[in-house]
């Protein structure tokens, strides 16, 4: 939780910001941006003022020239994604989903201006349709759940193969040259209440890309977040409780071999010529 708030939140939809738990390792990399941000929401009353807020107090420059601002100011049946990228205005709900998002453009600003350029570009050519088509349902599915792998071949390898106890097992002291970004804010959201299954999408950085050094890392995702590569949905699935040392329950092998949660890939079996 936001530990030692007390602030008064009767009403306030925001008021479960104090629930996070910022002494969890996953939250780890967002806390010194997230939980002084979540503070100014509680205090304020508002997820969009405090993103506001702390926004100011970054030199972030030119690339995220983005201002938050209520929900209520998308125009009905105006689609999101084009209202950021028409007006650089992110409407912002108070609650935990919006927050996240708001802390992503704040840590990576680039990447999410690159997203969010990609899903204008589609809605400019493909227009709003009931179903978003495989480079927006990727796009969607980045922005919300992936994780951003750097890591060794052998440990890439074995999350293909969803070899889970040759992943998390075998292979538990290469987990030290393993670094990973949740990125998605989905993600984040769900972590707040975690339970066993949450699953991330993988997405793996080059080996040559500096992981720990998070401009490089978000310039890097521009280049790379290309919508041919996006259509293959270029991602892997990783229950993040499984992640060493992130969880008290995977320290034993018998934490990995339930496969409810940790599930075998899936044979694809090809039907020889000439049958249906």
């Amino acid at each position: 939780m936001a530990r030692g708030l007390n602030p008064i939140t009767e009403g306030f939809a925001g008021a479960v910001l104090a629930e996070i738990d910022w002494s969890q390792p996953w939250f780890a990399p967002w806390r010194e941006l997230g939980e002084p941000t979540a503070h100014l929401a509680l205090q304020q009353h508002s997820v969009a003022g405090a993103l506001n807020t702390t926004r100011d107090g970054l030199a972030l420059g030119d690339a995220n020239e983005v201002k938050f601002v209520p929900q209520s100011a998308l125009p009905e049946g105006r689609a999101y994604e084009d209202f950021i990228f028409k007006t650089a205005q992110v409407p912002t709900r108070d609650g935990l989903h919006d927050f996240f998002n708001g802390l992503c453009w704040q840590r990576f600003p680039l990447a999410k201006r690159r997203l969010n350029q990609l899903q204008a570009a589609e809605i400019e050519t493909q227009g709003v349709r009931a179903t978003r088509g495989p480079v927006r349902d990727a796009l969607t599915l980045f922005d919300e759940n992936v994780v951003l792998m750097h890591a060794p071949d052998e440990v890439w390898t074995a999350l293909q193969a969803r070899d889970w106890l040759r992943l998390f097992v075998d292979l538990r002291e290469q987990w030290k040259q393993v670094h990973i970004v949740l990125f998605g804010h989905a993600l984040l959201e769900k972590l707040v209440t975690p339970y066993k299954s949450i699953t991330g999408h993988v997405y793996r950085v080059d080996s040559d890309v500096n992981p720990h050094d998070e401009a490089a890392l978000d310039a890097w995702l521009v280049q790379d977040l290309q919508p041919a590569k996006l259509a293959t949905k270029p991602y892997e699935p990783l229950p993040v409780l499984g992640v060493p040392r992130w969880w008290s329950a995977n320290a034993e092998r018998a934490y990995y071999e339930d496969t409810n949660v940790f599930r075998p890939k899936r044979e694809v079996v090809s039907k020889p010529c000439g049958f249906a």
